[in-house]
């Protein structure tokens, strides 16, 4: 993994490398033109999740087929986008929509064990945006290089550590601990946490970086992507997290 290389696969230096700058300022990226596209995006998130969320309450088991489409489906369209950029006006809402229905089902999952747990956790998403976004843009949070380095080996780390579970777990080997609602679970997953909303601050740059340099109009698209990707990301680790919580 490059040092300076987000975590989020979407969004990383070399995002813009293989794009060329818009020559008429009328057909290049803008920073407004990003903020309508990734509003597009969370309403087709909000829409999707809305129908597995209510699905979940008349048909449970119909809502986890959904969840799994929107799980391996968003990740092949997840993989597509980020290799053929230009494709992201069609591919970034489509993702959209197969989040939606993963975080939908996985929500009214979580609802139904913690009631009030989803709306807490949509709350701190969206604050937790609000705060970051409020650091960046007042400087009070730079993403220089040793900013930069320090998340994406945080991140790094989470990952394979994820992938190692999820190996293991093939195995019958269960590890202690960092899943559980004691005291080191519930660190960890705040840790995580907060590592995932740092991963925003890099994005925030990446996507200056791309208005900056005159990147062409369907980049707005691409990063409103880049960006949804870390939100997902968030929000799940914000239900896991408060989950715990409400089991202690």
């Amino acid at each position: 993994m490059a040092l300076l290389r987000t975590a989020n696969p979407a969004l990383r230096p070399k995002t813009f490398d293989s794009v060329q700058a818009g020559t008429d300022a009328a057909l290049a990226m803008t920073l407004q033109g990003t903020v309508n596209k990734t509003g597009i995006l969370l309403t087709l998130v909000a829409i999707s999740a809305a129908y597995t969320w209510n699905l979940y309450r008349t048909n449970p088991s119909a809502a986890v087929a959904w969840l799994l489409l929107g799980l391996i489906g968003g990740f092949i369209v997840a993989m597509v986008t980020v290799f053929k950029k230009p494709w992201a006006i069609v591919t970034a809402p489509i993702y959209a929509v197969l989040e939606g229905l993963l975080l939908g089902a996985l929500s009214a999952t979580f609802e139904a064990s913690y009631p009030g747990l989803a709306i807490q956790a949509v709350g701190l998403t969206i604050g937790t945006l609000l705060a970051m976004l409020m650091a960046y843009t007042s400087g009070l949070v730079k993403a220089t290089q040793n900013f930069k380095m320090g998340v994406v080996a945080a991140t790094g780390g989470i990952a394979l550590l994820y992938l190692a579970t999820l190996a293991l777990g093939f195995f019958g080997v269960h590890v202690p601990y960092i899943y559980e609602n004691g005291p080191v679970g519930i660190l960890f997953s705040l840790f995580v946490v907060v590592i995932a909303a740092l991963n925003l601050v890099l994005d925030f740059d990446l996507i200056e970086s791309g208005v900056a340099g005159g990147a062409p109009k369907y980049m707005e698209w691409y990063c409103a992507f880049g960006l949804l990707v870390t939100l997902v990301w968030l929000y799940i680790e914000m239900l896991r997290l408060l989950a715990k919580l409400r089991r202690r």
